[in-house]
């Protein structure tokens, strides 16, 4: 159907003499920019485009497709770096050079390539929708080709060999014929069985994430924080570490440069794992700040649409979503020129239930695959000034269970991660208490609790310490202090461009840990038998548990340094 432009309020085009349906995909212009329906009042049709629209002008042709915004499934995903509504940009940068023009556009997947297809099914087989048919090799995995979830039926044929997405590779008895791509809406979640209840910690070889706050498979996360404090270092170190296979990283509104070292360094990174490059199980979605408001918005649903495909194979999916902030931006810009009401701070007052929206398609689920899948959302707020009271940060806090609040002043003191163990929190702790004592070690939350109260017990003699100084507390309190600081300095402050030190397995986060604990314990002794305090923490083995993160063979320096300890305080009485 074909329409003409009425009106032009920057990328929010108001058309008429079509009849589309909400979220219908519209090609605006003699250009053929592509839009999306966001409002219908009367025989008015309001279009949010997502590319520049200076030069366009009342009176051009509108034209609708009849299909809503979708993204393409398949092989093909991984290591490919698409902009807000999947155009691949390596492949329009080859078309068009640097500079991209307006209206141009390409397949999200290769239609040329042909994957080494290996069916995993039979003729004759009964199958429903999800039901996986075949694999793939691709990057790091095995990419497991599904029917889509309205599809079923008996195996007619089913074939063996090498096949381009859009060849078919085998049919049913309804008359579905099955393909390698899949189309999906991105504003429509995929279905699944049943969703679990997030009791597996998503590992991320971080310690103040898994040992004070930890994030759960399938699990939300904030990381709020100022300018400098290391939202996207840290993103990028969950990309890199989490123990998910797949990572779909979406740069929402970024500034260009940061969006620049991500695409230049991703490329680069090894998989811990596999030993092959990172980009071999990660997706990039970029979208830079000085691109259309309006392809910034469907940038998220583009990426969790393809971690939920990756889901739906039984994978652990992690998407980084920086930042939410440039979203709700992005929001709060259409709203003003589709003249809606404003809340809070000029945001929609709908802000809340977006958020929601994006956030609730997370989760640890049985898929109709049948093998468990989970999506965890990570998504970086970027409040201005650092302030956690504007409407973004506390939208966003009242959806996820997990807050790892980044503080500016930790960054001034070069404290890295910079995440504040006094704000943060973490609602899956409890959850997760049982799997830790499984799988790592009965005390783990104990030790954690210990470590958290030494913190909160710092904090509180602060405000003394300030007043009169160190000097003037009794013993105890300083060996507090003393102790606060060991966890601080030695355990809390990790470095992402260390060799070692970049990541630390669970075992090795409690046995650390563990040996801080033994260290105040025999301090305590120490003190009840009225050795000075200077004497106790001018020990060697104090600085010795320092140096010990940096150390590749952890266990063996472990038990000596323990032993040293045990050592130097009997010589001290204890």
């Amino acid at each position: 159907m074909r329409g003409k432009i009425s009106r032009v309020a920057g990328p929010v085009v108001t058309a008429e003499g079509i009849s589309p349906r909400m979220y219908d995909v519209v090609l605006v212009g003699e250009m053929k920019l592509m839009g999306e329906v966001i409002k219908l009042v009367g025989d008015k049709t309001v279009i949010q485009v997502y590319e520049d629209t200076s030069g366009i002008r009342p009176g051009e042709e509108v034209v609708d497709t009849g299909a809503p915004l979708q993204v393409e499934l398949g092989p093909g995903l991984l290591s490919s770096i698409y902009d807000g509504v999947q155009r691949p940009l390596p492949v329009l940068r080859d078309k068009q050079g640097d500079f991209v023009s307006r209206g141009v556009t390409a397949p999200g997947l290769d239609r040329t390539k042909k994957w080494k297809f290996k069916p995993t099914v039979k003729k004759g087989d009964d199958l429903h929708g999800g039901m996986v048919v075949g694999e793939v090799p691709e990057g790091n995995i095995v990419h497991k080709i599904m029917l889509p979830p309205n599809a079923k039926g008996k195996v007619v044929r089913i074939s063996e060999g090498d096949f381009t997405i859009e060849e078919i590779i085998g049919e049913l008895d309804s008359g579905h014929k099955i393909m390698m791509l899949q189309k999906w809406a991105v504003r429509k979640s995929r279905p699944y069985v049943e969703k679990l209840l997030p009791d597996i910690p998503l590992v991320t070889g971080q310690r103040v994430l898994d040992m004070l706050f930890p994030l759960a498979k399938g699990g939300t996360a904030a990381i709020p924080g100022g300018f400098g404090t290391g939202k996207t270092v840290t993103s990028q170190q969950l990309s890199k570490w989490s123990d998910a296979q797949i990572v779909v990283y979406v740069g929402c509104g970024e500034r260009g440069n940061e969006m620049t070292e991500v695409l230049t360094t991703f490329p680069e990174l090894e998989d811990p794992k596999s030993g092959k490059p990172l980009m071999g199980r990660t997706i990039l979605i970029a979208n830079t700040s000085n691109m259309p408001v309006a392809a910034r918005e469907a940038s998220v649903y583009t990426g969790i649409t393809v971690a939920e495909y990756y889901r739906d194979m039984g994978y652990d999916v992690s998407l980084m979503a920086d930042s939410t902030s440039r979203w709700a931006e992005a929001m709060r810009e259409i709203s003003s020129r589709l003249e809606e009401m404003p809340g809070e701070e000029g945001y929609p007052a709908y802000l809340a239930s977006r958020l929601s929206e994006f956030y609730e398609r997370c989760g640890r689920v049985n898929t109709l695959a049948g093998p468990t899948g989970s999506i965890s959302v990570i998504g970086a707020v970027s409040p201005s000034g650092g302030d956690f009271s504007e409407p973004v940060t506390q939208s966003t806090l009242r959806i996820v269970k997990v807050f790892w609040a980044l503080d500016s002043k930790l960054r001034e003191r070069r404290h890295f991660p910079a995440i504040n163990w006094l704000t943060s929190y973490s609602l899956y702790s409890p959850i997760l208490e049982e799997w830790y004592r499984q799988n790592v070690a009965e005390d783990w939350n104990p030790l954690r609790l210990w470590a958290m109260d030494n913190l909160q017990k710092e904090s509180e003699l602060q405000e003394i310490v300030q007043l009169v100084g160190s000097d003037a507390l009794p013993d105890e309190q300083r060996l507090t202090l003393e102790v606060a600081r060991m966890i601080r300095e030695f355990f809390l402050q990790q470095s992402a461009y260390h060799a070692v030190d970049t990541y630390s397995p669970l075992r090795r986060q409690y046995d650390y840990m563990n040996a801080i604990r033994r260290y105040a314990e025999l301090a305590k002794k120490a003190l009840a038998l009225e050795v000075p305090l200077e004497k106790v923490i001018s020990l060697t083995v104090r600085s010795d548990l320092g140096k010990l993160k940096f150390e590749e063979t952890i266990d063996k320096d472990l038990k000596s340094i323990l032993g040293e300890m045990d050592r130097q305080f009997s010589e001290l009485g204890v």
